[in-house]
C-alpha cells in the first residue's frame, strides 16, 4: 500500500484537478482548500496565495517538457521518435491543460511568471528546431533552414492555442477529452506533410492514421 500524499502534495494534486475541470479562474483557494477537506490556513501555511500554487504548476510542466523535447545525442532519428515526441506532447498538454487554456490571464496575472514562460518558450522554440533538423538529416524530412524555422513557429502557435480553440468551440472545460487533444498533435504533424521524403512516406502516414480524430468528434 502506498504511504499517504503529505499536504503539499494534496494541494498541487488537487489544484491540478480543479484548475482544469473548471478553469483557473473559477477556482479559488477557499475551493481547494474545501475540496481537499483542509483549512485554508492550513493551505496557506503550504503556498501563500494562488499564484504561487500555479507557479509549482508550472514548474512542474516546464520540467516535463523539458525531459523529453531534445534531441538524443549519439544516433539518427527515426520515425519512432516522431511518434514517441508527438504522444510526450499529448501527455504533457493534457496533463496541464488548464495552462494552456487560461495562459493569457496567469501571464497578466504574474510577472515572474511571464518572464518564466518566456524563456522557456524560447528554449523550446530553439529545442524543436534542433529536433527538426535532426529529422532532415535523417532524411524524414526534406527542408530549408527558412522552413524548419516557420515549421517550428507554426507548430508552436497550435500546441499553444488548440485547447483554447476547444474551449471556444466547445464552452466548458470540463468537456474537453484527450481524444479532442490528440486531433490537436495530429495538426501539429499535418503541418509537415509536404516536405515528408518519399521513403518515410509510408511509416509517417501510418503515424497520420493513429493520430487522426474525425473533426466532427472536435467542433459540434
Amino acid at each position: 500500500m502506498s504511504a499517504p500524499l503529505k499536504t503539499r502534495e494534496r494541494i498541487i494534486q488537487g489544484s491540478l484537478a480543479l484548475f482544469n475541470a473548471q478553469g483557473e479562474r473559477s477556482v479559488s483557494t477557499n475551493h481547494i482548500a474545501a475540496h481537499l477537506g483542509i483549512s485554508p490556513g492550513n493551505l496557506y501555511y503550504h503556498f501563500r496565495n494562488k499564484q504561487a500554487i500555479i507557479a509549482e504548476l508550472f514548474a512542474l510542466y516546464e520540467s516535463q517538457v523539458d525531459t523529453f523535447l531534445r534531441r538524443p545525442e549519439g544516433r539518427t532519428l527515426t520515425v519512432q521518435d516522431k511518434t514517441f515526441y508527438l504522444e510526450a506532447l499529448l501527455a504533457a498538454m493534457w496533463h496541464y491543460r488548464f495552462l494552456h487554456r487560461d495562459l493569457e490571464h496567469l501571464l497578466e496575472s504574474d510577472a515572474e511568471l511571464a518572464e518564466r514562460y518566456r524563456i522557456f518558450a524560447q528554449r523550446c522554440l530553439v529545442q524543436a528546431q534542433c529536433i527538426y533538423q535532426g529529422f532532415v538529416e535523417a532524411g524524414i524530412l526534406l527542408m530549408d533552414a527558412a522552413q524548419i524555422e516557420a515549421l517550428t513557429l507554426n507548430s508552436w502557435i497550435i500546441m499553444t492555442s488548440w485547447v483554447r480553440f476547444l474551449c471556444t468551440t466547445r464552452g466548458n472545460p470540463g468537456d474537453l477529452s484527450e481524444e479532442m487533444l490528440r486531433r490537436g498533435i495530429y495538426q501539429v504533424l499535418a503541418l509537415e506533410g509536404g516536405y515528408t521524403a518519399p521513403q518515410a512516406r509510408e511509416a509517417v502516414e501510418a503515424l497520420y492514421a493513429r493520430l487522426h480524430v474525425p473533426l466532427d468528434r472536435i467542433v459540434r
